[in-house]
């Protein structure tokens, strides 16, 4: 017997477990219309006070994958694996990702997003590139991952619909930052792509969406207790966002950097560490390797090979980028027209980053959303970042800005010099990479 929503929400409102009939239900409504968006506000704000069991969390997972299509990838032969981040500045890790461990022998069809608050999106970012589709009809993104292992794109209307609408009430009722709803929403997008198997990049520090340990680690244990609930083989790793995980932010710059990192220019970096763990956790999680250590050795052998770089540009011209994106990427990406050095203005460490205002930065130069309906320039940004620890002297590089005129340039550049903490007492330092949930 289908139940009254008001009825479900004066039970959850009370602490009252749901059943998953009951759930369905509710989320059923919430697709079709027939639940009022009042009644979806005080269904999440209920959860919001009340939470979820992990049991509960799995069925309004689940019944948000089914409220529309779900892939199925059972004619490729070859394991499905993906991976998603809470969201960071300077992370651009999906772009080297997804054609190493395609290289390696997976095929990872990725649903990405937008930009969201202070984060760059790794769609965005795609659409530096001329001609490159984030919507491709379906049997160009099937055709894309079973040739060629790999394809980036958007969210279709049709995957996951009721997570569209209940995120877009969540976002004007104060209740995103609730651990069942965020696990839900990340989830059913995630489990409607057909996956086998999910690594999790949970951001921690003063530019992800959790600054607190406790409740990033409470969070990646919801995401990996509720996926592996569902049926899909899932692990998460915490990892450092105390500063940019690039060396560089904004659109064009942050794809830029992908290409260098695919040439094999960014060994050593934070960056390179947390790129190959992830590599190792799929290529392990898929049943590619058969431990963490082999997973490495592999995504090392397809990047100094140049099968991953070559991987990236097949992907890009199968969804209507460039045959030549590798070979002319600067003629294609352009460049700002003001290049602006950001030169230390005292001697020391490098110590601290204002990471989230870093972010903050790229879009006043108009390289991120104000508004819904703004329009990007995807060539402004910073690159050449120095990571935190570097001891600089004083008129040293620390950065560049890309900006569209001389005004925004300087002004960026300013605003960058306030973010950086110079200190006489070298910075610990610290791996990316700080815990890992299975």
């Amino acid at each position: 017997m289908t139940m009254l929503p008001q009825e479900t929400i004066r039970r959850k409102r009370n602490g009252e477990h749901l059943a998953s009939a009951e759930i369905a239900d509710f989320v059923r409504g919430l697709s079709d219309g027939s639940i009022s968006e009042g009644q979806v506000a005080a269904f999440a704000m209920a959860i919001w006070f009340s939470g979820m069991s992990r049991e509960e969390t799995v069925a309004l997972t689940l019944a948000m994958r089914d409220s529309g299509e779900t892939l199925d990838w059972s004619a490729i032969k070859r394991p499905i694996a993906d991976k998603h981040s809470t969201g960071g500045v300077g992370d651009n890790v999906s772009l080297m990702l997804a054609p190493i461990v395609a290289a390696c022998g997976l095929a990872v069809p990725m649903i990405s997003g937008r930009g969201l608050g202070h984060t760059g999106g790794t769609l965005d970012k795609l659409e530096s590139i001329p001609g490159y589709d984030i919507q491709p009809s379906a049997s160009v993104f099937r055709r894309t991952v079973d040739e060629i292992g790999c394809a980036v794109i958007g969210q279709t209307a049709n995957l996951a619909p009721a997570d569209k609408r209940l995120y877009a009430i969540r976002d004007v009722t104060a209740t995103v930052d609730s651990v069942p709803l965020i696990t839900a929403s990340i989830l059913s997008k995630k489990l409607a792509a057909g996956l086998q198997s999910l690594v999790l990049d949970v951001k921690l520090g003063n530019g992800s969406f959790m600054s607190d340990a406790r409740e990033a680690e409470i969070l990646a244990r919801s995401l990996v207790d509720v996926a592996n609930g569902a049926g899909v083989r899932t692990s998460a790793l915490l990892t450092d966002m105390n500063e940019p995980l690039a060396d560089a932010a904004g659109n064009a710059l942050e794809i830029d950097n992908c290409l260098a990192f695919l040439r094999g220019e960014k060994k050593g970096t934070r960056l390179e560490t947390v790129v190959l763990a992830f590599a190792a956790e799929m290529l392990v999680a898929g049943g590619v390797a058969g431990d963490a250590e082999q997973g490495e050795a592999q995504a090392r052998k397809v990047l100094g090979s140049g099968a991953a770089l070559e991987r990236f540009g097949k992907m890009v011209h199968a969804l209507g980028g460039p045959a030549d994106f590798i070979e002319r990427s600067v003629a294609y990406l352009g460049r700002a027209p003001v290049i602006l050095p950001v030169e230390a203005e005292q001697s020391g460490y490098l110590a601290a980053c204002e990471t989230r205002e870093l972010g903050m930065a790229v879009i006043a130069l108009g390289g991120g959303r104000s508004h819904p309906d703004d329009r990007i320039d995807h060539r402004v940004g910073f690159d050449a970042l120095k990571p935190l620890g570097t001891r600089v002297a004083k008129g040293d590089l620390i950065a560049f800005v890309h900006a569209a005129d001389q005004q925004a340039a300087e002004a960026a550049r300013r605003r960058l010099l306030a973010l950086y903490t110079i200190d006489e007492v070298e910075p610990e330092t610290r791996s990316p990479i700080l815990a890992k949930i299975t």
